[in-house]
């Protein structure tokens, strides 16, 4: 069984931070998920579903009957996150991440969350339109390949966003974060000058304070280890836009993210 289910503990666990916007709480849900299959292996039904998806059934299980809940609200950013959320229309951010983040189909959506074909897609698309709707900032891109970045910055701009610029570097994202204060980050994690991007986050939330991160990187496996923090919003190279859409859309929903440490 752990060698069906190990390679996939790393997307597991990307969901859950996705979902509940913190590293803890989504972490907390994935070891929930591992225990109930322990007690329980006949409830993955691999054979209908393959393994990734089935272990996907179980998790989305697991969190519907505990009411899909989230933290209680709170002042600031967060808050206001936490409110957002009260006005969405059920699972639709969870049709969302499944489909947009973790590349299921439409057919394994519906095996995961127990619906039909033509209510995953209803959900996915009402997500889209809700979150588009609802919140709308100025985003800070650092990013050392022009072409990507170029590509970025058009999905940023397309879905309504403003872009407070591009940094290639550490030293050029810090300048730029501290002139332009950006209401969300995407940032790469290898740069032009091989300085790391998770530097340049860390030594702006320093400043900052509570702005969502959402890190790009061609091996997210590294970051997705469980011994240190972790970045609760994630995009794998090659990306998709439509990853980029659902990334920027949740991590700015929550307004809230916990970064990497170096």
């Amino acid at each position: 069984m752990s060698d069906l289910i190990a390679p996939h503990l790393p997307a597991l666990r990307r969901y859950g931070r996705a979902l509940t916007g913190a590293q803890g709480s989504g972490d907390a849900y994935a070891a929930t998920t591992l225990e109930a299959i322990l007690a329980d292996p006949g409830c993955l039904r691999t054979q209908a579903l393959g393994d990734k998806a089935a272990l996907f059934r179980v998790f989305h299980s697991l969190w519907s009957s505990s009411g899909a809940p989230v933290p209680d609200a709170a002042d600031g950013p967060r808050g206001r996150a936490l409110e957002h959320l009260s006005r969405l229309t059920p699972n639709t951010r969870e049709a969302l991440l499944l489909h947009s983040i973790e590349g299921f189909s439409t057919d394994e959506i519906a095996g995961i969350m127990e619906i039909s074909p033509d209510e995953a897609d209803a959900l996915i698309a009402t997500a889209r339109d809700e979150m588009r709707d609802m919140v709308r900032g100025r985003i800070m891109i650092i990013e050392d390949e022009a072409i990507i970045a170029m590509d970025i910055e058009s999905i940023c701009t397309m879905m309504g966003h403003s872009v407070t610029g591009i940094a290639r570097t550490r030293a050029a994202a810090v300048e730029l974060g501290r002139a332009e204060r950006p209401d969300l980050i995407l940032a790469d994690i290898q740069l032009a000058d091989n300085s790391s991007g998770v530097d340049a986050v860390n030594e702006l939330l320093a400043d900052l304070g509570d702005v969502p991160v959402v890190f790009i990187t061609a091996f997210p496996e590294r970051l997705l280890t469980g011994e240190r923090p972790e970045p609760a919003f994630m995009i794998t190279k090659p990306y998709q836009p439509d990853q980029v859409i659902s990334a920027i859309s949740q991590a700015m929903f929550f307004a809230s993210t916990e970064t990497l440490t170096s």
